[in-house]
């Protein structure tokens, strides 16, 4: 099997398994992944993650529709990270908890995860809070340039999680931290929850590499 054929069943199989466990319903969230030689493999527009055919994934290169189905229209905000980060993957999803903190009152912008577990702030780094766009508004392609490749995972207001990686795998599964984090934050809100002393946090920012800076 070539690198290609098996990064086309690994989005597929990552995906379905997201979708079944609940993170994104419907024909909703979209990932794309960088192959070797540049070009991006994407979902399709309106397609479920249940239900992805690896033979028709979208082919982008330099950012034009070459082969394969119709794109997501999110096509511009995925291609920001690229442009901005060392990025491999990106996945965004409608995942129910971070929909949820982003539209409280009272949710941290900068760092909108309060650090609750270790692996929160390992996968992550400081997670930002963006403001309301309409969906395929190539303007939040502008806000993640914005952060200029200082971090890897943001959530937009009323609409969703978007995650960077350095791989579709890590791509994923830090999307799915980012979820358990804020169903967790969730779950201990107004109970007065034991933080991870700043102390803690400094610890896994330097054993990890953390992108934690202001």
């Amino acid at each position: 099997m070539s690198a290609e054929a098996r990064l086309r069943e690994d989005i597929c199989l990552l995906a379905k398994s997201m979708f079944d466990r609940g993170l994104t319903g419907g024909s909703s969230g979209n990932i794309s992944a960088r192959l070797d030689d540049g070009r991006l493999l994407v979902t399709p527009t309106g397609s479920c993650f249940g239900r992805l055919d690896p033979a028709r994934l979208s082919v982008l290169e330099d950012g034009r529709h070459v082969s394969g189905d119709a794109p997501t229209k999110e096509v511009p905000l995925h291609a920001a990270f690229y442009e901005t980060r060392p990025t491999g993957a990106v996945v965004h999803l409608h995942s129910c908890h971070s929909v949820a903190l982003s539209i409280l009152p009272d949710t941290d912008p900068d760092n909108m995860l309060p650090p609750l577990t270790a692996y929160g702030v390992m996968k992550l780094g400081k997670v930002v809070l963006l403001p309301y766009f309409m969906p395929g508004d190539p303007a939040m392609g502008d806000a993640i340039r914005g952060l200029a490749g200082k971090r890897s995972a943001v959530v937009l207001a009323h609409h969703g999680p978007v995650v960077a990686g350095k791989d579709i795998e890590a791509a994923c599964y830090a999307m799915e931290e980012l979820e358990e984090t804020a169903k967790l934050a969730l779950m201990t809100r107004g109970m007065g929850p034991n933080l991870l002393s700043q102390a803690q946090i400094q610890g896994l920012v330097r054993k990890f590499e953390v992108e934690w800076d202001d």
